[in-house]
């Protein structure tokens, strides 16, 4: 089984109850799995030849949430590549907010992933809050999928 590392930005809490749920489902299926919602550059980089999951809201214009922001600006700014990690990204928004700004912070992220060369696990899930009220109903059958694919 995978050792997953989860790295929560949340504004509201919303993402971070997507992701207490998505921990608990993996360890359920007999994944290591640790959640970081303060995370660090060496809290990630600890995962980069494992399977690293980011789960994160979106705010302002399209934003990275400021507990994630540090993160993706250290990874941005050190540019360290990662061949070896297998990563997904479950990015949560509202669409109404116009599409330009949907789920920016989600895909902000996936696609620092990709310039880092990382490799998707499977496709960026994006969750619309005008469509799903509840996150984790929307988030789960993606998660069975992503589990399969890490194993």
């Amino acid at each position: 089984m995978a050792n997953i590392g989860v790295f929560v930005g949340s504004v509201f809490g919303g993402a971070e109850e997507v992701a207490e749920e998505v921990v608990s489902e993996l360890k359920a299926n007999g994944h290591q799995a640790e959640m970081f919602v303060e995370p660090s550059l060496e809290d990630f980089l600890a995962y980069r030849d494992q399977v690293a999951l980011v789960i994160t809201s979106t705010t302002g214009q399209g934003e990275i949430p400021e507990n994630l922001l540090p993160l993706f600006s250290a990874l941005n700014d050190q540019f360290p590549l990662m061949p070896a990690l297998n990563y997904g990204v479950i990015a949560m928004g509202d669409s109404s907010y116009g599409e330009d700004r949907y789920c920016g912070g989600g895909r902000r992220f996936d696609a620092l992933l990709q310039e880092l060369q990382a490799k998707s696990v499977t496709e960026r899930l994006d969750i619309d809050a005008c469509v799903h009220f509840d996150a984790v109903e929307a988030a789960l059958p993606w998660l069975k999928n992503f589990m399969k694919k890490v194993k």
